[in-house]
């Protein structure tokens, strides 16, 4: 069964999938190709006749992970990669008129790797609760974050954020097309994990986002994953030297996609990158700041209020970092000496003495509570706060000064993979937000107490995007405040905790800002 719907730019013919209609292959930018590359997304085409949307657009260029892809349950045939990238994917109850909350998901995957394709974001348990939901594609990698001003034509070309931009072009589309789809464009949640939450902490931010949604959701990343001009800069040249090049200049936009991508892999795999990395986690590509899509650091923006009326759902996995520990063999043995030579990158300055009182802190709270505290698991937990928990905690108490509404969580679910290696690690949160934990269940297992945190998820999400409020007859979900730190703690059993791990949490206090 098909359905027909018209858009400004031309009609559309999606397709039934179970109680859902999806159009997929919307395109909402113009092809990033040729003279486009490295150029801020510029306004889609209109078409003639009736445009067939029952299969999705490709990827955006990347270097996949093979190991990863079959973790998340994202089998073989994904959509082919290609520059030509930027389309996204509506799935609705209906086409009759009724408004409904709109969710719009930017995915993860360190601003390198990904698609809203992804078979894990198919997302028809949140559909069948009474929302819309959009998933999007946006340039990665080289495409979306070089940081090359000398070939650029126009301020807007060097900015190093066409990847921010093409999520902001998305979001126009969102606010002009969606009714069409069921959908109410003055309720529209944008929500994202990893770097989609990063995205969306620099979106808080960015002066040509305001206004194109109505609420965000945070999963595992914050407002301080940017970079410097002065480090992207040095990226650039790093790339340059990668491809063969002393000067990064207009003649890249016509050198052919798979050369760009190789001289990705090399630095990656020699760390030859300027700058980016973070706690071993590779994150050479990240918004920018300066230019008109993020004029300053994020954190500071809100700060000062500047999206104290959005409502924000934020928090993250308890073990985040054990993801990439498990991709670590020489992580896992480290020693106690280089524990503390680790930890002191994370510090400023490289303080070995306030490294090995961090470590200290971690070892002793650890210990009180049970845990383990080999060096291995020490590093684990501090830089899961340094990268993603702080970060998290230092949004919600900006976004809570500024009498914003925010709404704090810690997912407990622990991985049955490989043992329990991985614990409440990165992304495992996905699966439960998008109901598509059968798709996953090596990772997270599978029974009853799976779906049931699943539904609890699924149905705090969609109130949220609802009313603004995550709070379900069966999850009172009290706000978050700088005094209380109340916090839902999400497991076998949901709780509320105040001020959950506070000795590790003010060891950061005049480390991160």
């Amino acid at each position: 069964m098909t359905a027909v719907v018209t858009t400004t730019k031309g009609r559309l013919q999606g397709v039934r999938e179970g109680d859902n209609l999806v159009f997929k292959g919307i395109p909402y930018a113009s092809p990033p190709v040729g003279e486009l590359r490295f150029r801020a997304p510029q306004e889609a085409s209109s078409w003639q006749g009736v445009r067939q949307a029952s299969e999705f657009g490709p990827r955006a260029m990347q270097v996949a992970s093979e190991a990863l892809e079959a973790l998340l349950g994202n089998p073989e045939g994904q959509p082919r990669m290609d520059e030509d990238c930027l389309y996204l994917n509506v799935r609705t109850p209906a086409l009759d008129g009724v408004r409904r909350p709109v969710m719009v998901w930017l995915h993860g995957g360190g601003f390198a790797i990904g698609a809203g394709s992804d078979p894990l974001y198919q997302g028809s348990a949140l559909v069948d609760r009474g929302v819309v939901l959009v998933t999007i594609n946006y340039r990665l990698g080289p495409f979306g974050y070089l940081y090359a001003p000398d070939f650029a034509s126009s301020p807007e070309d060097s900015c190093g954020n066409f990847g921010l931009l093409d999520q902001i072009a998305a979001l126009r589309w969102v606010r002009s097309e969606i009714a069409a789809f069921g959908g109410d464009p003055e309720n529209v949640t944008v929500f994202g994990e990893s770097a989609g939450a990063m995205s969306i902490g620099a979106l808080l931010a960015s002066p040509p986002a305001a206004g194109l949604f109505d609420k965000a959701i945070l999963q595992s990343g914050a407002a301080h994953q940017v970079l410097t001009e002065d480090v992207a800069i040095a990226n650039a040249a790093a790339f340059g030297e990668a491809l063969g090049r002393s000067a990064l200049d207009a003649s890249l936009r016509s050198r052919p996609a798979a050369e760009l991508m190789t001289a990705q892999a090399k630095l990656a795999a020699s760390g030859g990158w300027a700058s980016g990395r973070s706690a071993g986690l590779e994150l050479f590509y990240r918004p920018v700041i300066g230019g008109r899509a993020l004029p300053g650091p994020p954190i500071e923006a809100i700060r000062g209020g500047c999206c104290g009326n959005v409502p924000i759902l934020i928090g993250t996995t308890l073990d985040e970092y054990r993801l990439f520990g498990a991709m670590s063999p020489r992580l896992r043995e480290i020693s106690e000496d280089r524990l503390v030579k680790r930890v002191s990158q994370l510090v400023p300055d490289g303080d070995i003495e306030r490294a090995g009182s961090l470590v200290g802190v971690y070892r002793r709270e650890r210990s009180a509570r049970g845990e383990n505290v080999s060096p291995y698991d020490l590093f684990c937990a501090i830089a899961t706060d340094w990268l993603f928990r702080v970060p998290a905690d230092r949004l919600a108490e900006a976004q809570s000064a500024n009498n914003g509404r925010v709404f704090h969580y810690r997912l407990d679910w622990r991985s049955p993979y490989e043992d329990g290696a991985l614990g409440a690690c990165h992304a495992i949160d996905l699966p439960f937000v998008f109901g598509t934990q059968r798709l996953a269940r090596r990772w997270v297992g599978r029974g009853e107490e799976v779906d049931a945190l699943a539904a609890r998820i699924g149905d705090a999400w969609v109130a949220f995007a609802s009313g603004g409020d995550p709070s379900t007859a069966s999850l009172p979900w009290p706000a978050f405040e700088a005094k209380e730190r109340r916090t839902v703690v999400l497991g076998s059993e949901c709780r509320v905790e105040s001020c959950p791990h506070e000795a590790e949490r003010r060891c950061w206090d005049g480390v991160i800002a």
